[in-house]
């Protein structure tokens, strides 16, 4: 598990992509977000597992699966 703060952000890739960048400036695709946080500009912390097991046509980062906001 990570911990991360940062900022979401929506990028318009293919279907489209919701991010976060952390701050320090390492960029995550988020998995499945929660409807809670698709928010652009909303400054988050939240904990999560790298999925390194699934892959994605946008490759704008790591792929980050949200277990909880804190």
């Amino acid at each position: 598990m990570i911990k991360v703060t940062g900022i979401i952000k929506y990028q318009d890739i293919g279907v489209g992509v919701w991010i976060l960048i952390s701050e320090s400036g390492e960029t995550y695709e988020l998995y499945k977000p929660s409807e809670a946080i698709r928010k652009k500009d909303l400054k988050v912390t939240v904990e999560g597992k790298i999925r390194d097991d699934i892959m994605s046509i946008a490759m704008v980062g790591k792929i980050l699966e949200i277990v909880s906001v804190l």
